[in-house]
């Protein structure tokens, strides 16, 4: 009986999540990440995707100022941990809900692996940035490739993640019509 609830509402579940995932995405880009462009002069840690050197930390770090980085810790990485969790549910229930369509699909449980990933590395992210800016000016050069690599991998997992769900789509809408019952509607 749960699993039919969970089927029959896991499209609403994606729909919920993706709109908590979107505004807090387009608050965190049109408001915190800008504010702290425009103090700093400088790209935030969140929207370095290839990384940055121990000198473009510092560089950042000191461009901000203590009212900067204070407001990175208060207000960036407290939205940050709102939206990898959103999108991770958005990026399950999408691939949950083409799983119920596509029943024994790897590319699904990949894709559900892949979302849990992303959340996974943005708040391993989160904390290094964090821990950066509690540090400062003393930071080591071990935290800075840390959180570089954290920003990296997050980054490469979601564009992953978001790319298996464009062709599990294409996949999806490409099956004969008969195939896109879920189980639990047929009886199975």
């Amino acid at each position: 009986m749960i699993h039919a609830r969970l089927s029959k509402n896991i499209g609403f579940a994606a729909i919920g999540c993706g709109f908590i995932a979107t505004v807090t995405y387009v608050l965190m880009i049109s408001v915190t990440l800008a504010h702290i462009e425009a103090v700093s002069g400088q790209t935030p840690f969140d929207m370095r995707p290839l990384g940055y050197h121990p000198k473009d930390a510092a560089t950042l770090l000191e461009a901000l100022g203590a009212e900067g980085r204070a407001y990175y810790l208060r207000y960036q990485i407290a939205l940050d941990t709102v939206y990898p969790a959103m999108l991770a549910l958005t990026l399950i229930a999408i691939f949950s809900w083409f799983g119920q369509h596509m029943p024994g699909s790897k590319l699904v449980r990949f894709g559900i692996i892949l979302s849990v990933g992303c959340a996974m590395f943005d708040y391993f992210e989160n904390l290094a940035i964090a821990a950066m800016i509690w540090s400062w000016p003393e930071v080591s050069l071990a935290l800075v490739y840390v959180a570089s690599s954290a920003t990296i991998v997050k980054s490469s997992l979601t564009t992953l993640a978001v790319l298996l769900a464009l062709v599990i789509g294409f996949l999806w809408a490409r099956l004969p019509k008969a195939n896109l019952c879920p189980l639990a509607d047929n009886g199975g």
